[in-house]
């Protein structure tokens, strides 16, 4: 299960998880990810601070750490060295979507302020990773995402079979299937012609909620 919690009910967490300074009048709360031994998709949607990818798998902790690349349709990984360190190294941000490796079962906590502004995604024609943004909770489903982007096909990751669960459009209209998103959800998005999702950033205006 995958929580956004703020204000208060988050003193508990900092007590548990790790302390996180933030000025007293910022929103803060912490989205949470349940991972499997294995691959793994996450994102990052509180300001945390990370910028670099080495930054995310030592936190995780994490063997490797991936990037979509949508103009090659390859994933971009690094990995770790068996004495340490890693063999590679790429920059993150914020609401980005990553592909991670652990090698036991673990909560990846995004964990700190709000963003001010929502991520926009810059799409281009073919396969491109997104985040449900966290001001959009009525995207509850998948095909809600794919006609607000618009997509022809949505797909969740599946860390169990390790395999990607796809919905895709018909030619006459609808969906050939359906599954359940919140925000925060990382999602691999196909579409037709290049573009940016969401088209213009607004401020992120989010009351205390629980997500799937």
């Amino acid at each position: 299960m995958k929580k956004l919690i703020l204000p208060l009910l988050l003193l508990v967490a900092f007590g548990m998880l790790a302390a996180v300074e933030s000025d007293p009048s910022a929103v803060v709360g912490y989205v949470k990810y349940d991972c499997v031994a294995g691959n793994n998709m996450i994102a990052l949607p509180m300001e945390q601070g990370f910028t670099l990818a080495s930054e995310v798998g030592d936190y995780a902790p994490a063997s490797s750490v991936g990037a979509w690349n949508p103009s090659t349709e390859l994933w971009e990984v690094i990995n770790t060295f068996p004495w340490g360190g890693w063999d590679g190294e790429f920059n993150v941000t914020n609401g980005q979507p990553l592909l991670i490796s652990v090698d036991a079962a673990l909560s990846f906590y995004s964990i700190g302020d709000l963003p001010t502004t929502i991520p926009s995604y810059t799409l281009v024609a073919g396969n491109n990773t997104i985040m449900v943004p966290l001001n959009r909770s009525d995207l509850d489903l998948a095909s809600e995402v794919g006609d607000a982007i618009p997509a022809s096909s949505v797909g969740a990751w599946n860390a169990t079979t390790e395999l990607w669960e796809v919905i895709n459009t018909f030619p006459w209209g609808g969906w050939d299937g359906e599954f359940a998103t919140a925000i925060g959800d990382p999602l691999l998005v196909s579409v037709d012609a290049s573009g940016v999702w969401p088209s213009a950033a607004k401020n992120v205006k989010i009351i205390n909620s629980n997500t799937k």
